[in-house]
């Protein structure tokens, strides 16, 4: 049985390096995608995990596919399309690190994802099922997202969304928002931002906290406040953690995939239902993860860019 399986995409994201004089940039190939980094970060903190997705039968598809696959994490739920390009993003930078994206996916390999190619012996065999948004923008893999989300809750899996909002992915801001609370309605556990909170919304990490928790049906949410650390709640309370100082950041890209991934391996070590954690147990949990989190974007890409959990620990 696998701890973890997440479906969705994974992809290429073309770091930035250098500028010149004519403001073209160098760019380095990185593995990545939010599921991809998710799980890699569950990976290394000692879990268990599996990838349902689609990648392009080309270089970087198989590229990603031995990545995640030499990390410990089971691949046979990913299908190699020869008729499609694996997808790609390309990464810019702002002078503090924070990352906006273009994506080469009309279609990318990730949105082909079909019904009938689900690995369902794999679904059916985890604790927790986790998708983000990006798999709900496109069909055929919309559908097949919506299946696979019905089958883990009908079998009694434990649902995990991110929002993980790209605006440019989707064809206007009312079809992010219609696919997006219906990713919230389904969850269990939510890792949400402060800005997917205040574009669905209008309000704070903590009104759009509890609005989860009475309204949609989630039983623990963590609300990730960029580099101010995190707002956690579930029924039992709520608190604050801040991000480690002094940490100099490069790129942010895959950080908010690492924390939730990183928070998921920590929740899981408790064995315990989402609503039945402690505040206390809920801060131990947030902690680890913004350390995991800020860990990483000392370094370029997503995948890559989990660090090793005694480097965790050090900064604890």
């Amino acid at each position: 049985m696998k701890d973890v399986v997440a479906l969705g995409e994974l992809l290429i994201d073309f770091a930035p390096l250098a500028t010149d004089a004519a403001g073209y940039p160098s760019l380095q190939a990185q593995p990545g995608g939010a599921p991809g980094n998710f799980l890699a970060a569950l990976q290394q903190y000692g879990c268990s995990t599996a990838l349902l997705g689609k990648v392009g039968d080309d270089a970087f598809g198989h590229l990603l596919v031995d990545t995640l696959r030499q990390r410990g994490v089971e691949v046979r739920g990913i299908v190699f399309d020869p008729t499609v390009f694996t997808t790609l993003s390309f990464v810019t930078l702002d002078p503090a690190g924070n990352r906006s994206f273009s994506f080469a996916r009309k279609p990318g390999a990730d949105t082909c994802l079909r019904a009938s190619e689900l690995d369902l012996a794999l679904l059916d065999s985890c604790r927790v099922f986790h998708f983000g948004s990006l798999s709900l923008t496109d069909e055929p893999a919309r559908a097949a997202t919506q299946i696979a989300v019905e089958r883990a809750k009908k079998r009694g899996k434990l649902i995990s969304f991110d929002p993980n909002l790209r605006r440019p992915l989707w064809p206007g801001e009312d079809a992010a928002r219609q696919q997006i609370e219906w990713g919230l309605r389904q969850a269990d556990i939510v890792k949400i931002s402060d800005e997917e909170i205040e574009f669905l919304w209008g309000l704070s990490p903590r009104q759009g906290a509890q609005k989860l928790l009475r309204e949609y049906g989630a039983r623990l949410v963590y609300a990730t406040l960029g580099p101010s650390g995190c707002h956690f709640a579930n029924p039992n309370g709520c608190g604050d953690v801040p991000s480690p100082d002094h940490i100099r950041v490069v790129d942010t890209t895959g950080a908010g995939d690492i924390f939730g991934g990183s928070a998921m391996s920590r929740f899981l070590r408790l064995n315990k239902a989402p609503e039945a954690l402690s505040v206390e147990e809920m801060r131990a949990i947030t902690r680890f993860a913004c350390c995991a989190a800020s860990l990483s974007t000392q370094t370029h890409g997503g995948i890559g860019s989990v660090v090793p959990e005694e480097q965790v620990q050090a900064i604890l």
